[in-house]
């Protein structure tokens, strides 16, 4: 089993800091409590577009697109990028309660025609009511994840190429229909901690996700999915969802960290935690209960940093420490089963290459990797400490401008 690398594509933004253009006061509608940051980035397509190719470049087999009121559509923007790529394929979240599932089958099957076959999905049931009522959804929490069930249920339904029939609580379809099945079909990635949430994974889904928490952790995550799979005569796979700090040495690596936690005070914490406390995703709760909110003991687990979630909702943990280090990390959570890595990083292009050119060739040594990227624009003259001549202090080959 090979370890699978994804990188995470901005699309609510990006920047040099945790916290950016999204405050958590309110859900991001005003900024009152939060003091105003430099450093970020706009979303726009032209820098989206330099991500996309650096991930290809190092490597990366896919990149995850997140979903909500605070990012670019996932799937517009993704079909854009693919025009600009050749490989790389796209994780996309949505959201099932706000789409039909058969309308949802054939755009499935029109993307992977359009990218030759370069589109996974990632199922996002929704944590937070306050987010899905802005789009119409008035389910309760355990209700959308059986709404998820049928949903998916009737997407694999009418993937068959012919018609299908359902007759749900949430959906009823008469002869639906893609005329024109995906080919190959998506893979379809999915996540979620609370008890409504685990029989979906094990009866729907090819790569069940998982933030990242501690080891010890994960695998009883793991345990529990694959054993009601196994009820279910299904086999699952796992993935983690993880933020990176990879440095030439632990030591810059843990400084990165600290100047990411300088630019936080008391205030802006504050606002965040008290946002995020009211999720109802149990997944979230868990995140929060790594810190609880206090900037006391964030290494959590060898090499793992507790600090983005702070202020950031979802992923709120990172593998902090030298390339061999993160690189440990990793094959401590592949030998527990985690076969997809969906990493990402601020800034996210910088960090895609600190990564890409430190920890993807370690991992390849060990034997982890299928094949290791060869790309021109990594081959060329190397300066200090094998970083790229034109890059002094480490710093990408490609920047972009922010506001």
């Amino acid at each position: 089993m090979n370890v699978h690398l994804h990188w995470f594509l901005p699309t609510g933004g990006d920047g040099r800091t945790l916290v950016d253009r999204h405050a958590y006061t309110d859900g991001g509608i005003t900024r009152d409590r939060i003091t105003p940051v430099s450093g970020v980035r706009a979303p726009d397509i032209e820098y989206l577009i330099q991500i996309a190719k650096a991930a290809e470049q190092l490597g990366f087999e896919a990149v995850l697109t997140p979903t909500g009121t605070w990012c670019e559509d996932a799937w517009l923007t993704t079909v854009a990028l693919a025009q600009h790529t050749e490989r790389l394929k796209f994780l996309v979240a949505f959201r099932p309660g706000v789409i039909s599932p058969v309308l949802a089958a054939q755009m499935a099957s029109t993307y992977q025609r359009i990218t030759r076959g370069r589109l996974l999905l990632n199922v996002v049931t929704g944590g937070d009511s306050t987010e899905q009522r802005r789009f119409g959804d008035h389910l309760d929490h355990d209700r959308r994840y059986a709404r998820t069930a049928e949903f998916l249920s009737v997407v694999r339904g009418v993937w068959s190429g012919q018609p299908y029939d359902f007759d749900g609580e949430h959906y009823q379809v008469e002869g639906g229909l893609t005329a024109l099945p995906p080919d190959p079909l998506p893979e379809i990635f999915f996540g979620g901690s609370s008890a409504a949430a685990g029989p979906v994974a094990a009866a729907h889904t090819d790569v069940y996700l998982t933030w990242g928490e501690p080891p010890a952790a994960v695998k009883e995550k793991i345990d529990w999915i694959r054993g009601l799979a196994e009820e279910q005569g299904r086999t699952v796979r796992f993935g983690i969802r993880l933020h990176t700090i990879s440095r030439d040495s632990s030591a810059e690596a843990w400084a990165t960290a600290n100047r990411l936690l300088g630019d936080l005070d008391a205030d802006t914490i504050a606002a965040a935690q008290q946002a995020l406390g009211r999720s109802e995703s149990v997944g979230q709760q868990r995140m929060l209960a790594l810190h609880g909110g206090s900037r006391d003991e964030l290494e959590i687990a060898p090499n793992l940093w507790a600090g983005v979630g702070l202020v950031r909702g979802g992923a709120g943990t990172a593998l902090v420490g030298s390339h061999a280090e993160v690189a440990d990390r990793i094959e401590e959570y592949h030998a527990l089963g985690v076969e997809h890595f969906v990493l990402s990083g601020y800034p996210h292009l910088e960090e895609a290459y600190w990564f890409g050119e430190g920890v993807t060739p370690e991992l390849a040594r060990r034997g982890l990797l299928s094949t290791v990227p060869a790309s021109p624009s990594l081959s060329a003259a190397r300066g200090r400490e094998n970083r790229p001549a034109s890059a002094p202090g480490g710093a990408p080959l490609l920047v972009a401008g922010g506001r």
